[in-house]
């Protein structure tokens, strides 16, 4: 298991009942496939800019794409762009794979738009596995559920263990999550400051 289809698994089944917003969760994956592919011998780091390298690691069809999509950037890609550029929709993306694969069900949508609900892993065995590699305090795993708001941030903070390329994009995937949440408040105020109009407040 890759630790982009470990954080997937875990956030199948988000702990407490977690609301996890699919942009976070499509940004932290962007960069556990970075990390994946960093372990994998397929990317090196300049600093934040990526260096495609070796070829493809071979078992993950999404790991794969990735690896193929590193060249679609262009010499010297940032980290941050990569997030951005490959995060778009990724989260759905893996769901979809997982339930293809029959490692969790089918999201169920009650009658209720609103309410979110996710059914527990198909296989409980890769849902066990995932959840065993956060429980065991990897700093890897445990900084990107943060970023994806499957845990409180802080206890991200854990560089026990961190090589300095999976410090830096770590720290993109972070910073990219944030900016998007600026971004949704922008949203909201503005959407706020739009409805206030209409009503003549």
């Amino acid at each position: 298991m890759t630790t982009a289809r470990d954080l997937a698994l875990v956030s199948a089944d988000p702990p407490g009942g977690a609301v996890v917003e699919r942009g976070d969760l499509s940004l932290a994956l962007a960069g556990a496939e970075l990390i994946d592919l960093l372990v994998a011998g397929a990317l090196t780091l300049d600093g934040t800019r990526l260096v495609p390298g070796g070829p493809p690691p071979a078992g993950d069809a999404l790991l794969s794409e990735a690896a193929e999509r590193l060249r679609d950037g262009g010499p010297g890609e940032s980290v941050e762009d990569w997030l951005w550029r490959r995060g778009r929709d990724l989260a759905a993306r893996y769901r979809a794979v997982l339930e293809e694969e029959g490692l969790v069900q089918p999201e169920r949508r009650g009658r209720n738009p609103l309410r979110r609900h996710r059914d527990a892993a198909a296989d409980p065995s890769a849902a066990a596995r995932a959840r065993d590699r956060w429980a065991s305090g990897d700093p890897v795993l445990g900084a990107l559920a943060a970023a994806a708001g499957l845990m409180e941030r802080g206890s991200e903070e854990q560089s026990d263990g961190l090589t300095d390329d999976h410090a830096a994009v770590l720290a993109a995937v972070l910073q990219a999550v944030t900016e998007l949440a600026g971004e949704r408040q922008r949203r909201t105020i503005e959407a706020a400051a739009f409805d206030n109009i209409w009503r003549g407040n």
